[in-house]
């Protein structure tokens, strides 16, 4: 079994950060391990609080893991605080991590901001460069290009401009188009564009966090970054097609479709 570690901040309600991460993880038949970087006070309506751990802890959490069960693949997610990105990035580097996804969060699907103000720069040039993929969506793309991103066009400035500074590969998630959900991925100074059908559900807390676990999860099991990208976007649109509808905002995404379907009444188990 593939071990699978997740770098991120805890949502209480269960729909993004580490739990949405070990979900995916568990759904890809992975064995999930997790870094908590914070504790987030936060449901479908919002994010009411955000409490850092300390530096020296996440450092120790992180020795644990790789001293011990050694992951196959790294996810990254909310990392708020300078100090505790540069910690993570000593570490990649110090246990040789591989498999290493980046997904940059900064602002919440409902719109709160996550990231302290000054540690985009640590994140640019301290942690991005040891990605083997980042997964920005279009408004983090912006930020860490200041680039207006608001069109298919704009995508491509922003993911050619990502790729210039990162040794990795960049996908810019599509998902706030008007029309598509299409993705854009630079891998090797080759450019794509993976397609996807705009999904009428509102309910896409933690899309971004489910879509890196899964091609985190994809890459660990030795699939190039093209075929982990599309793997990851067919998981993500059966878990938001889904329709799960879970509390009063914007509600999660069903991220055991896969596993378990319901025929004629008996709930049977999916070995997709």
């Amino acid at each position: 079994m593939k071990k699978l570690l997740t770098i991120a901040g805890s949502d209480c309600s269960g729909g993004a950060g580490i739990q949405a991460d070990l979900k995916t993880f568990q759904a890809n038949n992975t064995y999930g391990m997790s870094v908590i970087t914070a504790l987030t006070a936060q449901n479908t309506l919002g994010v009411a609080g955000v409490f850092n751990t300390q530096r020296e802890f996440v450092a120790l959490q992180m020795d644990q893991v790789f001293q011990d069960i050694y992951p196959d693949g790294v996810k990254i997610g909310m990392v708020s605080h300078k100090d505790i990105i540069e910690e993570i990035a000593e570490k990649l580097l110090e246990y040789g991590a591989k498999n290493i996804v980046i997904d940059p969060v900064m602002v919440s699907t409902s719109g709160s901001n996550l990231m302290e103000d000054d540690s985009k720069e640590a994140l640019i040039s301290k942690l991005l460069p040891l990605a083997t993929i980042i997964t920005p969506n279009m408004s983090e793309a912006g930020v860490l290009t200041d680039i207006q991103v608001n069109n298919k066009n704009d995508i491509e400035m922003a993911g050619r401009k990502l790729a210039a500074k990162v040794r990795g590969a960049v996908l810019i998630k599509g998902g706030h188009l008007l029309d598509r959900a299409d993705d854009f991925l630079i891998v090797d100074g080759e450019e794509y564009w993976i397609e996807g059908e705009k999904i009428d559900n509102d309910n896409t807390h933690g899309t971004g966090c489910t879509l890196s676990s899964a091609i985190a999860c994809n890459l660990a099991k030795g699939y190039n970054v093209y075929e982990a990208v599309k793997l990851g976007k067919d998981y993500i649109t059966g878990a938001i097609k889904d329709n799960l509808n879970l509390g009063k905002g914007r509600g999660p995404l069903n991220h055991s479709y896969n596993l378990f379907k319901e025929k004629d009444g008996v709930e049977y188990e999916n070995n997709r």
